[in-house]
């Protein structure tokens, strides 16, 4: 038996989603206000070292542990970071979806015209 309680079925859209994980996250945070946010983005930096963690295990670059890890582990810690990252703007304002397709919208712009 866990000691985890069963998750509820999350919100069928991400926004909606990213809300629920934002205020499941804010509600058992035992830090709040700037500092809580602020250790939130800092978050990200463990995500990401989780991605590095993961390619340098499936390709094997480290010789002592060899291939620790799969390409799938690579894909799971690339959607840690973004869930984290899109939990951490969450954090910085409640209209997060409409920030970031603006944001989506400029870089798409910028790289896709030509």
């Amino acid at each position: 038996m866990s000691d985890h309680p069963t998750p509820a079925t999350p919100p069928a859209g991400l926004w909606d989603t990213v809300d629920a994980l934002w205020a499941s996250l804010e509600a058992a945070s035992p830090v709040d206000g700037r500092e809580g946010v602020l250790l939130r983005v800092l978050k990200l930096s463990e995500e990401v070292g989780e991605v590095a963690e993961a390619v340098i295990g499936a390709t094997g670059q480290n010789p002592r542990k060899g291939l620790s890890h799969t390409w799938d582990d690579v894909r799971s810690e690339l959607c840690d970071v973004a869930v984290t990252a899109l939990v951490a703007l969450r954090s910085l304002t409640s209209e997060a979806g409409e920030v970031f397709a603006r944001h989506l919208a400029r870089v798409a712009e910028r790289q896709l015209k030509g």
